[in-house]
């Protein structure tokens, strides 16, 4: 065993895992969202697109510029490390590995089985699917495990593959929404006039919120990436661009293939089926599978290394048994592990608390989607602290563009508070009932840290890459 992972993989790689991580299916669902929220308003909704893509844009501007000064295992956990000290660059890593990372995973592998079921009629928390879900954590693990070379090509054929019905409804959706008014009339006509203003706007920017979260998870490989302090700035801003860019333009896209009103009580997939017909449909329905394993790779991808980015500091449990790397694979076995075990967790909780009548009584909250409120204000107290350390640095680089990543992060905070907290609260006291799934999930968050900090140990050294 040896404790050094190699430089394997390059620049479209990492693009790709950008691209990968946040294009799952949301994408071909959140414009039916979008579209509800802003009462079928095309102009608003396409500003909310662009909208919290670029609070994406500004946020991966603000990493890139970190990672042209920062180099060592594990990125964003450098980041923090270098910004805000040891101590705070540890309990990153820790929320990372055992919250945020394995929460998503674990829905993400159902979210595959999900949509793989739906071509055969199987229920979405049907045994088959949950069975296919555990089948697909497993074996995207193993994939990870044994072969990361296998796992970054699969990485790269997945976001291409994803990018294909992307591109045919944004290229083929505005030709023939064009050819047959169908698009012009959606941008003049709007189906419901009191959602529009800023409560429409505001309601549609949150809907797409979480469509572009994971982005970060591309900072993980750091170790393992070619050149990182020139290609991962580069891919995190490249990668960021692609995503808005599809986003925004599959959405115009899909007003092509259908009205707003249909599109508001169907979904997109009647616009794929309006012009490329029944056949197109079951193409749709693979590429969006094949679309959530591409997601669920590249989760996994951080999921695998993240105790490793903890041992190699000589913190956490037992740092020299997660610091080994396989000298066949080149891969952090001990460290995927213990990654696998937590995913496996995780994706118990999300059926327990969203899939079944609650197992958890008022800690049912969803674990796919709430870390957010956590991860992005983590973030903030680094941007704070990079503005009072890095003084070499212009007025650009050192005051505002962190400035305005602290916006882009409060304004993201709010919109999953707005999201899972607020609206539930209303819903639920409405009904007579209690529902505040964002103070429940904090507290859980809370219980994981303290264990973190039980296990912390007081040795923090990081090995140069």
């Amino acid at each position: 065993m040896s404790t050094k992972l190699e430089r394997k993989y390059g620049l479209f790689t990492a693009i790709c895992m950008v691209v990968g991580t946040v294009i799952g299916s949301g994408v071909f669902f959140k414009a039916q969202t979008v579209l509800e929220k802003t009462g079928g308003n095309m102009t608003l909704g396409i500003l909310s697109w662009i909208i919290t893509g670029a609070l994406m844009i500004i946020c991966s501007a603000m990493f890139a510029v970190m990672a042209t000064k920062y180099e060592k295992v594990s990125g964003v956990v450098d980041y923090a490390e270098a910004t805000c000290g040891s101590s705070y660059g540890y309990y990153l890593a820790w929320f990372l590995v055992n919250i945020y990372y394995p929460a998503m995973t674990g829905v993400l592998a159902w979210v595959s089985a999900r949509y793989f079921g739906e071509i055969f009629g199987w229920g979405a928390a049907a045994p088959e699917v949950m069975t296919l879900a555990a089948l697909f954590l497993v074996g995207n693990y193993a994939l990870n495990a044994f072969s990361p070379k296998l796992a970054g090509r699969f990485q790269v054929s997945a976001t291409i593959i994803k990018l294909i019905p992307i591109c045919l409804m944004a290229v083929v959706g505005v030709i023939v929404g064009s050819a047959k008014g169908t698009l012009p009339d959606n941008f003049a006509a709007v189906v419901d006039p009191s959602k529009g203003g800023m409560g429409g706007l505001f309601g549609g920017v949150v809907a797409t919120v979480f469509a572009y979260e994971g982005w970060i998870v591309a900072t993980s490989i750091n170790a393992e990436l070619k050149n990182p302090k020139k290609n991962l700035p580069i891919a995190l801003v490249i990668g960021s661009l692609i995503v808005v860019a599809a986003y925004v333009l599959y959405f115009v896209g899909v007003a092509g293939g259908a009205s707003t009103a249909v599109l508001i009580e169907k979904g997109a997939p009647t616009a794929f089926s309006n012009i490329f017909g029944s056949v197109g449909g079951l193409i749709l329905q693979i590429c969006i599978v094949i679309s959530c394993l591409g997601t669920l790779n590249g989760l996994m991808m951080g999921a695998s290394r993240g105790m490793y980015a903890i041992a190699a500091r000589g913190q956490g449990p037992n740092p020299k048994l997660f610091s080994q790397v396989d000298e066949i694979t080149n891969m952090t076995t001990n460290s995927s592990i213990w990654g696998l075990l937590v995913c496996c967790l995780w994706m118990v909780f999300f059926y327990g608390a969203n899939l079944t009548a609650g197992w958890f009584g008022l800690f049912n909250f969803d674990s796919s989607e709430l870390p957010i409120v956590t991860i992005y204000g983590m973030y903030i107290p680094m941007f704070i602290m990079w503005m009072k350390k890095e003084k070499d640095l212009g007025a650009f680089k050192r005051f505002v563009l962190p400035i305005i990543s602290i916006i882009a992060c409060l304004f993201m905070i709010f919109a999953a508070v707005y999201a899972h907290g607020i609206t539930p609260y209303l819903a639920a006291k409405e009904a007579g009932k209690f529902s505040l799934p964002v103070l429940f999930y904090l507290i859980v968050f809370a219980v994981i840290m303290f264990a973190g900090k039980l296990v912390k140990g007081k040795k923090a050294s990081v090995s140069e890459k």
